[in-house]
């Protein structure tokens, strides 16, 4: 199973960015989908998640501002973020749980301007 992640870019403070998960799977029996970041020089962190059942998670710093979905057509999680910040920097990993294995995408870089 492979991830492909893409959509980061640079933006400027208090535009918008829409990250693409694309699996090599079928995740409509997936429970655990999520995205994370890290930014230079601290620990990755939980952004926000999404069960299969479509119930979501969020880190309170992301609250309002990010919504994560997915498509189960095209086997596609996505991170629609707003009213970005520039402390929102980081690279951006999408991440599946498959049984007991934890699988990640490459990561996508987001940097916020201000």
């Amino acid at each position: 199973v492979q991830l492909q992640a893409c959509g980061g870019g640079l933006v400027q403070a208090g535009g918008s960015l829409r990250l693409s998960c694309a699996v090599s799977r079928n995740i409509f029996t997936l429970n655990f989908m999520g995205w994370y970041r890290q930014a230079p020089g601290k620990q990755r962190e939980l952004v926000a998640t999404i069960s299969s059942g479509g119930t979501t998670n969020y880190a309170d710093s992301v609250k309002g501002r990010f919504t994560i979905s997915t498509d189960i057509a095209k086997n596609t999680v996505y991170l629609q973020m707003n009213s970005l910040r520039p402390e929102d920097t980081a690279v951006y990993y999408c991440k599946v749980v498959i049984g007991a294995t934890n699988l990640w995408g490459q990561g996508t870089q987001v940097t916020v301007s201000s």
